[in-house]
């Protein structure tokens, strides 16, 4: 068996998650303890119950774009779609492109609308490594606001075919968002409301903000034999002074640092690689693999993650392996509902 056959498991189809429950917290928890080994079945609204008081929550505030982006090519009309992946300072994009034939550097392509109007026109202006292009928007408006008009919520396929609903467009994003910039939603985040969060500083338990924008480097496959051969693709984050010293404060106070979803852990693990926890800003490649030292979360809420995934390996790295290989094993026999709509595991 390869090494990444170990990251493979069997899901029935019906268990994948194909909308978000209507409120939002009552999505279902299993709680995980690594001292113990043991297993138990709560819902999320259940946390401020669960975690004790002087924990302290890490929130994912990055804000999921309408990134995913249809078109048709000027040149011969056929079919295309594509994915923002961001912006550079020069007002190029990099995006992801999909069409039948090959694209060639000069080659435009007209951007159709929600309602199916033609929009404002890009042109691919140089291929980069990984698939990914270099494009220039024709429009000199904002990035931002021209996604808004003609972007689609960039669901993943097992969601509807990828196709998003309008619901998506609040649903597919946590309520705290703030920083515009991924492509895919934080997904742990989606259980929080603004009522359990003050539920939860009620109790004791605080939380803080950080930032990291979904890219490639957290969806894309792994594609190796070995996982020493998978190269993450770098995305940005930033961990302000501010929250450093509440992390601190919590730690010294013998609080937990909670760390809400694998974007999360990875910021926090990253500003932590140099033994001490410090202020940080800018690109992380960090691959969360075995073996690993933590140095900065202490307990992980997340969702249930692909088969042969990134996301997956951090969670076995961090949970245990044979631990979490028998909490998903569980989770299939208790019916849980997985991936990005799904439901939720905490490892403490």
């Amino acid at each position: 068996m390869s090494e990444l056959a170990r990251y493979d498991y069997d899901l029935p189809r019906d268990l994948i998650a194909q909308a978000p429950l209507p409120r939002r917290a009552d999505a279902r928890l299993m709680v995980v303890d690594r001292r113990t080994g043991s297993f138990d079945h709560r819902h999320v609204r259940d946390l401020p119950e669960i975690l004790a008081a002087g924990d302290c929550l890490a929130l994912n505030d990055t804000r999921v774009v309408p990134a995913r982006l249809v078109g048709r090519r000027a040149a011969t009309g056929g079919q295309w779609e594509g994915l923002f992946l961001s912006a550079e300072p020069d007002g190029c994009w990099r995006m992801l492109s999909k069409t039948r034939g090959k694209l060639s550097p000069g080659e435009r392509v007209t951007l159709v609308d929600r309602t199916g109007a033609d929009d404002a026109e890009i042109e691919f202006v140089e291929k980069l490594a990984g698939g990914v292009w270099r494009t220039r928007a024709e429009s000199r408006e904002d990035v931002f606001e021209l996604l808004e008009r003609v972007g689609r919520v960039p669901l993943p396929h097992y969601i509807h075919g990828g196709e998003m609903r309008d619901a998506d467009r609040e649903r597919y994003q946590t309520v705290y968002a703030r920083e515009r910039g991924s492509v895919a939603a934080p997904t742990a985040g989606l259980h929080l409301t603004h009522e359990l969060l003050d539920r939860l500083a009620g109790a004791g338990i605080a939380s803080l903000r950080l930032t990291l924008h979904v890219g490639l480097g957290t969806f894309r496959p792994i594609a190796t034999e070995t996982l020493a051969e998978h190269n993450m693709h770098s995305e940005y984050g930033r961990l302000d002074p501010a929250a450093v010293a509440q992390l601190q404060r919590t730690k010294a106070a013998g609080g937990r640092v909670v760390a809400v979803g694998t974007t999360t852990v990875r910021v926090l693990e990253t500003a932590a690689r140099s033994g001490e926890l410090r202020p940080w800003s800018g690109e992380t490649d960090l691959f969360i693999r075995p073996p690993f030292e933590f140095r900065a979360v202490d307990a992980l809420l997340t969702n249930f993650h692909l088969p042969r995934s990134s996301l997956l390996v951090l969670v076995r790295t961090f949970g245990g392996d044979e631990l979490i290989r028998r909490a998903y094993a569980e989770a299939i026999r208790e019916r849980y509902r997985f991936y990005s709509y799904g439901d939720a595991v905490l490892i403490v």
